[in-house]
């Protein structure tokens, strides 16, 4: 047998071991009618790419490579703006009026892409998606060409079209955003703290209800069913702003 025959197989193996267990590519599409500005934040200690945030124009992807045990959040930001020094605002899931979040959260209300990374000793990735910090646009993770045992976590339908009124965050007259029950009434039962802040006590609102019945694949509150929490070991995700349906 050629030696090229005996090689190729096994050079194979290692790229597809490497690829899958080497963190992972984080591929951002923005398939909304408009620009967005991702902001990215990686969890104590997790580097945060792109400085945690820049602008994706309409139909524009853009490649991440997350290392290995990477963990922390994604989100898209609407109605941004900015001067030369990256200072400004944005109209849902500002981070302090910083184009670069660098370690800033997104104000709420914000559909939030969760994902913690394997390594080479522990290969399964986990992400979803959660509305537990509001709605304020439609966003999926998926891994790219799909994979044995691994689910799509999204929220892919506009809530703020059915989003009741209690929980509206307008700009202009427009719905951007529809807040959770936590940052609409204020209070530990709605917010899972204190003593509220175990699944015995705490349980879903009606809003949750309402939020779990329209996206299924997606956190509702912070006590979800965990059958909204998606493991995989793919190299290679997409994660898409308002993803066709």
């Amino acid at each position: 047998m050629p030696t090229s025959s005996i090689l190729f197989p096994f050079l194979f193996y290692l790229f597809v071991s490497f690829s899958l267990t080497d963190g992972a590519q984080l591929i951002l599409v923005n398939n909304c009618q408009e620009s967005l500005w991702p902001g990215i934040l990686g969890s104590a200690g997790k580097p945060t790419p792109k400085d945690g945030g820049f602008e994706l124009s309409s139909g524009q992807e853009v490649v991440l490579d997350a290392p290995e045990k990477w963990s922390g959040r994604i989100w898209g930001r609407q109605g941004c703006h900015f001067d030369n020094n990256g200072k400004g605002s944005c109209e849902t899931g500002d981070c302090a009026g910083k184009l670069h979040c660098q370690g800033t959260g997104g104000s709420p209300p914000a559909t939030v892409v969760e994902m913690t990374l394997g390594s080479s000793s522990s290969p399964l990735h986990f992400y979803d998606v959660s509305l537990v910090d509001g709605f304020n646009l439609p966003v999926s993770m998926k891994p790219v060409g799909g994979g044995i045992g691994c689910g799509v976590a999204s929220c892919d339908v506009d809530l703020n079209v059915c989003c009741p009124s209690a929980l509206e965050v307008k700009v202009g007259g427009k719905v951007v955003g529809c807040k959770s029950a936590c940052l609409a009434m204020q209070s530990a039962k709605y917010c899972c703290t204190g003593e509220y802040s175990n699944p015995n006590t705490c349980k879903p609102t009606l809003f949750a209800h309402l939020f779990k019945a329209i996206c299924p694949k997606a956190y509702s509150y912070a006590f979800d069913d965990s059958t909204s929490l998606n493991k995989c070991r793919a190299s290679r995700y997409v994660i898409t702003f308002c993803p066709p349906k």
